[in-house]
């Protein structure tokens, strides 16, 4: 069978394997193959797990504002590339005789060339099966902020300050732990960690808020950031 989802470690396997002897997912140039394989991706894999796909992908990707430039058929689902199913769908005349086997073949394939009718199932379950994916709930995207709060001097009631901080209760923000940083002249910064939503939370808007402390805020900085 073909690629099937890209989304899970088997998918992605497959895919790497796939490249591990080849530079474009059909032929010796991109080309729609490529594009809609690449789409079907929602981040770059993973480099030390799999590298020959990561390989392809980052190679691919310089060619993303020429896409609707490249041959090949663009209506053409990513699902119809890959291995054994889907060398007999880009060539029927060339495919090997069917072997016998007891393995249920999930897209309606038989032993005969694809018609038409059949052509139309296998496109009718994948979108099933598309849909059945995309209804499933998702993961929310989470990211692990380190925030810089700094005072405007060294009287400034460091306790305090960090009260006021921690005292923001939102929906889709967490406090982590924090310390106290010298930055000079017997000042200290409050270092804090926060885990957001994305969808949930905009970190501008967070340092807004918090810079409204005036009485202990003089301004906030993004230390570091990273998605979870």
């Amino acid at each position: 069978m073909g690629f099937t989802d890209l989304l899970t470690d088997a998918g992605l396997s497959i895919l790497n394997n796939w490249l591990a002897t080849r530079s474009y997912i059909v032929g010796y140039t991109p080309s729609q193959a490529d594009v809609a394989t690449f789409k079907a991706l929602k981040s770059a894999p993973e480099a030390a797990k799999y590298p020959n796909a990561a390989r392809w992908y980052k190679h691919i990707a310089t060619y993303e504002d020429e896409f609707s430039t490249l041959a090949g058929d663009a209506t053409k689902p990513y699902t119809v590339y890959g291995p054994e199913a889907a060398e007999v769908t880009l060539n029927p005349a060339k495919a090997p005789a069917a072997e016998d086997d007891d393995d249920v073949d999930l897209f309606g394939s038989d032993d005969e060339e694809e018609d038409a009718e059949a052509a139309r199932i296998r496109e009718e379950r994948l979108a099933e099966y598309r849909k059945k994916k995309e209804a499933k709930p998702k993961a929310a995207a989470k990211s692990i902020v380190i925030l810089d709060v700094k005072p405007w001097d060294d009287e400034t009631d460091m306790v305090a300050l960090e009260a006021a901080v921690r005292g923001i209760e939102k929906d889709g923000l967490v406090w982590g732990a924090s310390t106290l940083v010298a930055v000079g002249f017997g000042i200290k910064k409050l270092q804090i960690n926060l885990v957001i939503e994305d969808e949930k939370i905009s970190v501008s808007d967070l340092e807004e808020e918090i810079q409204g402390f005036e009485d202990y805020v003089q301004s906030t900085d993004i230390a570091a950031m990273q998605k979870l």
